[in-house]
Order: C-alpha cells, then structure tokens, then sequence
C-alpha cells in the first residue's frame, strides 16, 4: 500500500515537471501567463515554469509573414471600376504587443490594408492607378505601418499584384495606344519629309549659287576676252591710220577686204542660201588682197619689201552666164 502511494506521488511529481518544461521552438514567442495574467516571454530553447501557476497564453511566430489582400474592386477618381489584389509582408517584433493588444492579428492587418488601398487607389485617376504603383505601394506601406506600430508589428512591404480594368476600358486603351503610335508614325514621317525637303532645298541652292558663280565667271572671261580682241582692233586700227596718215592710199583695203570677207561668210553661213551669185567680179576680191599685201609690204619697210616675193598676176575668170545677159 505505501509502495503504490509512493509511486502514485511520483508519478505525480514527473507529470509536474513534464508539465512545467516548455521547449520554445526557433522562431517563436511564447506568452507566459500566471493565473491568466501576463508576467513574461518565454524564448527559443529549454524553460522551466511551474504547472499549474503558469501556462502559455500565445504562441506568437517572429518570422516575417505573408499575408494576402483579397481581390477588391475599387472606384478611381475618374469614377472607372477596377480590381486589385496585393500582398502585405510583416514581422511580429513585440510578442506581447501583438497577443494582447489586438483580437486577431491577421484579420486586422488585411482589413487594415483592404481599407487604405481602397483610400489611396480612390483618390488617383486611372492612369495613374496603373502607372503608379510603385507610389501606391509607398504610401499604403506608410499609412499600414504606422497604424500597426502599437500592435508591435512591423509592415515590411506592401505590393500590389494585379490591376485589372473592366474590358470596355482595356479595349479604348488599346485604340488609344494604337492611335498614339500612329500619331507618332505621322510626326516621324512628316519630319523625316521636312528634312529632306530642308536638304534638297539646300542643295538646289548650293547649285544656283555655283552656276550663278560659274555664269558670272564665264561673263567676265568673255568680257576680257572682248577688251582683248578690242585692243588688238584698236592697235590695228591704229596702224593702219598712221599708214593712210603717211601717204599710204592702200592701207584703207585692209578694212574693205575685211568686211567683204565677212560678208561672203554671212552668206555662206546661213541656212537657206543654196547658191551665191556674186554680183561682181571675183578678181576685185584678188586685187584687195593684193592691196592688203603692198599694204603689209609697205609697213614692213623698205628692206622687208625688197625681199618679199611680187604678188601674182591676175588671172583672167571666164564670164558667167548671168554677166553676159546683163551686158
């Protein structure tokens, strides 16, 4: 009888002890409670608190932690209907904080998140909605981690996952891109036309002013070329005055023989003459000549005259036909 007393206390004793050992798990928090009021944190590894005096009220995970925002539709301040959906990211650092001072951890941050996301998508217009999340993401982490602070929780990050429009707004949005594309196709292409109209305008006067410089080159190498061949008349002229001025008759032959040989060109040069007929005889042409060589035999001096060869006779021209009428 005393044996089985005995062994009942000791297994009394080692049901106490084995209550009383609380092995905390790596990663964990538990809250320790004496008589139902909080007194400690009990940390990874091996403690000790007596049964029955002390139990574990929470038991609290200090990993960060994600938490999924359902799916939401929200009204932007252009008054367009979208859903959205995201992501809190957290990390419990006050154990007793996030035990005691608030019900349901999980359920008041997602509601918490779920509020403000509606307040902060709701103030911002579409575009900005879908262009914007990275400051959509800022200011719910903000105004998120800020409210959480008493609960002894810090929000890490706060990420929105998917933005979806209603399908009438997807679809103006595509014909919006497109007609924003092809505006910028036109502009591209009107420029590339303004440019290449600029160059060809550029090079049409670059080649005016060349041949204007060309023209104007030519006109003066033409001009100089007419002040020479004036010189040269006026020194000819010159010569042969001095010649008539010194007694000499046939020097004026040099001018008749000139003109009549331009003259005869004339004629042979033009379009419709077909046949010549002089209307006098051709040794008046012979003797001219003849006259422009006593001429050139005359300014050559006495010495050149001597050695320069007599002129030939004149040969005598069978008459034409015409001449003998005429007669």
């Amino acid at each position: 009888m005393v044996e089985a007393v005995f062994g009942f206390f000791a297994l009394l004793v080692l049901l106490f002890l084995f209550s009383s050992v609380k092995i905390v798990s790596q990663g964990y928090h538990y809250t320790i409670e004496y008589f139902g009021r909080f007194t400690t944190i009990a940390r990874p590894g091996f403690n000790f608190y007596p049964a029955f005096l002390y139990r574990v009220g929470r038991k609290i995970n200090m990993m960060e932690q994600v938490l999924d925002i359902p799916g939401q539709e929200i009204i932007t301040k252009d008054n367009a209907m979208v859903s959205t959906d995201g992501v809190v990211f957290f990390q419990v650092l006050d154990a007793a904080k996030a035990a005691y001072e608030v019900s349901d951890l999980y359920l008041a941050i997602m509601q918490l998140t779920t509020t403000n996301l509606r307040t902060v998508m709701g103030s911002m217009d579409l575009d900005e909605t879908l262009s914007k999340r990275d400051e959509i993401n800022a200011r719910l982490l903000s105004v998120v981690d800020q409210a959480t602070e008493s609960w002894g929780v810090k929000i890490t990050r706060v990420e929105i996952k998917d933005i979806r429009p209603p399908a009438d707004i997807v679809n103006a949005m595509g014909r919006q891109m497109k007609a924003e594309r092809e505006k910028r196709a036109v502009i591209l292409e009107a420029e590339g036309s303004r440019a290449s109209a600029i160059l060809r305008a550029e090079g049409e006067k670059q080649g005016q002013i060349l041949e204007a410089e060309g023209r104007r080159e030519a006109a003066f190498r033409d001009a100089e070329a007419r002040e020479r061949a004036a010189e040269a008349e006026a020194k000819a002229t010159q010569v042969v005055s001095d010649a008539i001025a010194g007694g000499n008759t046939q020097a004026i032959n040099y001018f008749i023989a000139q003109r009549y040989v331009d003259a005869i060109g004339q004629f042979a040069s033009s379009p419709n003459a077909k046949t010549i007929l002089f209307p006098v005889e051709a040794t008046q042409l012979i003797g001219t000549l003849g006259g422009i060589g006593e001429l050139a035999r005359d300014a050559l001096g006495k010495a050149g005259a001597a050695q320069m060869p007599a002129p030939p006779a004149q040969p005598v021209l069978p008459r034409g036909p015409f001449e003998n009428a005429a007669e």
